[in-house]
């Protein structure tokens, strides 16, 4: 089998959002978002139910336009099957899933040996798609027969398509997230199984954790090298925000980390979906919003032991969000850019992933077409957008840099 990515002694490190970017992973929809329906779609995240094969086709067009910039894209299934090759991955991949305290010793046991039956293919398809009860041949109990015949025994995980959140690379460590909604919970599990048993990543340096406080991907932006914003609202917690804080300085990772406090709703649920950089110094951000973000510059005050709660903190009073970000950065102003053309326009592009961008280089961002005002907003500001559809695509509320995980970018 050729392993993706046959370079495996490439190096791995990002150290802003607008670096050219090199590597990414993203993860083509598949039969995990055919297990959505309109009694379970609340509870696994999604707004809507979406067309699978448009998403497909239309995630296909994202993928190719990462290429045809000359972008190594990596899937995340494929990682998965390749890393299942080996027993102890499987084995671990299979114990994850059998934790669920709902499925009972008859049935877990059962389940447990079917897994163990199946190849690395039909194996990584169980764990992401999920298991029905109707769908097994054994294991019949107490479980089995109080369950509706359409409960899932191992949840579908279509939250997938959104790499960015259970992992993210600050320079040359990848940040294993925690995520917060039970829906997510063994995305993390599979996504470490990859970083730390897939050959093209075995030996990666990792922080924090799905054991720790919640942080969520989407909620880290690399401003510049040396400074890492982290929102905090409904999916990163204020002690996930220190956890990170302490681990990126004690590994010289970062000077400078902004907590970022966010409003708790759904149209706003990570930093990202408020603000992305487009620029060394040009960010596109809501502006219903904008003038209320605050942050609380954290930086060392004095590193008293060895352990990362031994690093004694300093924290600011809080500041204009850009303010401190430009201070942070060393420039004189981070440039904002505005969803939208007014209010009302602002609000519906920004619920549209508007402002949701992937840079690929400086100046240089992936946009989904229908924001129209935002994307012309950009143009006026120089910066090149990349259009690509994402009518369904956007059901799950993520946009482009929602669904990829940046593993390399040049540095700035």
């Amino acid at each position: 089998m050729t392993l993706q990515g046959s370079n495996q002694g490439a190096t791995h490190t990002a150290d802003s959002e607008v670096g050219r970017l090199r590597t990414v992973m993203l993860h083509r929809p598949g039969p995990e978002l055919q297990r959505l329906t309109p009694r379970n779609n609340d509870k696994l995240l999604f707004d809507g139910i979406p067309w699978v094969s448009r998403a497909q086709e239309e995630h296909d067009a994202f993928a190719q336009a990462l290429r045809d910039r000359d972008v190594e894209v990596l899937y995340l299934t494929d990682l998965l099957v390749e890393t299942l090759q080996t027993a102890e991955a499987r084995e671990h991949a299979i114990s994850g899933a059998m934790s669920s305290l709902h499925l009972g010793d008859t049935l877990r046991s059962y389940l447990t040996d079917a897994l163990h039956d199946q190849d690395p293919e039909e194996l990584a398809a169980f764990l992401t798609a999920g298991v029905r009860n109707d769908e097994v041949r054994g294991g019949f109990g107490l479980v089995t027969s109080l369950l509706a015949s359409d409960d899932f025994l191992i949840d579908p995980l279509p939250n997938l398509l959104f790499t960015r959140d259970s992992s993210v690379w600050i320079r040359d460590r990848v940040a294993i997230t925690s995520l917060a909604m039970p829906a997510r919970e063994r995305e993390t599990s599979l996504t470490e199984l990859i970083y730390s048993d897939h050959p093209r990543f075995r030996g990666t340096p990792k922080i924090h954790g799905w054991q720790h406080e919640h942080v969520e991907g989407g909620d880290v932006l690399l401003l510049a090298p040396g400074v890492v914003a982290v929102g905090v609202g409904e999916r990163t917690t204020p002690a996930g925000a220190e956890r990170l804080a302490r681990q990126v300085f004690r590994a010289d990772l970062a000077h400078t980390v902004l907590a970022v406090p966010i409003a708790q709703e759904r149209a706003t649920m990570h930093l990202d979906t408020v603000c992305t950089m487009v620029d060394v110094d040009k960010i596109v951000m809501y502006p219903n919003v904008a003038d209320q973000l605050q942050a609380y510059t954290v930086t060392v005050k004095d590193r008293a032991g060895e352990s990362d709660r031994d690093l004694v903190l300093e924290v600011t009073a809080p500041e204009p969000f850009l303010v401190a970000a430009a201070k942070a950065m060393s420039i004189d102003t981070l440039h904002q850019i505005d969803t939208g053309l007014d209010p009302v326009t602002a609000e519906r592009e920004q619920w549209d992933d508007g402002n949701n961008t992937l840079a690929l280089a400086p100046r240089v961002a992936v946009a989904y077409e229908r924001n129209v005002e935002t994307n012309t907003r950009l143009e006026e500001a120089g910066i090149e957008v990349v259009a690509i559809a994402g009518s369904e695509l956007g059901s799950g509320r993520g946009g482009p840099r929602c669904m990829s995980c940046p593993i390399s970018r040049d540095p700035l």
